[in-house]
């Protein structure tokens, strides 16, 4: 059984009108921003084919998306760049793109449900959900949402940065994207606080000191 409106159904029946999930994509690459989305659903909305974006195809994401955009009341977007998730880590920055992106619906939301993360501070109240992609509609349209938004975005990225492959891992630390951050070295949107991306630094380091070292004969 897919995700389903009971979460917001619940949030209602306490008098909440604009509830808005919350989810994020690309907490784990070695490359590239982290996207959050927020989206509100209208109460009764027409089957969407929307399940936890992992669990679909990227075709399948692509296809689902125009729906969600289309009949949803509110999306917001939010993103933290790779100067902030090296300065912040990458936990403080996602928060950071999940409140950018609910700071960006029309209208508000006065209700959040949120996938796993804890989003203190707010004016308005809000419920982490473990798994909230998989059970909870808002959350997983705006997981659908958050990675359609970031893969497009790498594949621009790719038209920047060929040597690296973006287009097909989208910054994931797969082994064709560590082999070929191994042989050029990271670039702009790497993020350096990461440990792969810290290996291959170190390394380039040591090759460089040890090649520059004076030759004993």
């Amino acid at each position: 059984m897919g995700p389903t409106q009971e979460f917001e159904r619940a949030a209602r029946r306490c008098g909440y009108r604009r509830i808005a999930g919350i989810d994020e994509a690309g907490r784990g690459p070695l490359a590239g921003p982290v996207i959050a989305a927020a989206v509100i659903l209208p109460t009764r909305c027409r089957p969407l084919g929307i399940n936890d974006s992992k669990q679909l195809s990227a075709k399948d994401r692509e296809d689902v998306y125009p729906a969600i955009l289309q009949q949803a009341v509110a999306i917001g977007i939010g993103s933290a760049d790779v100067a902030e998730i090296d300065q912040l880590n990458i936990l403080t920055a996602t928060r950071l793109a999940m409140r950018r992106a609910v700071d960006q619906l029309v209208p508000p939301a006065d209700y959040l449900l949120i996938d796993a993360v804890v989003l203190s501070g707010l004016t308005i109240p809000t419920r982490p959900i473990i798994k909230g992609d998989s059970l909870s509609l808002s959350i997983a349209a705006a997981s659908i949402v958050a990675k359609v938004t970031r893969d497009r975005l790498m594949a621009s990225y790719h038209e920047t940065f060929p040597e690296y492959g973006f287009l097909s891992h989208k910054g994931y630390g797969t082994a064709e994207h560590l082999a070929r951050l191994a042989r050029h070295g990271p670039c702009s949107i790497h993020r350096r606080t990461f440990s792969p991306v810290q290996d291959v630094m170190m390394a380039s380091k040591v090759k460089s000191a040890h090649l520059g070292s004076p030759k004993l004969f």
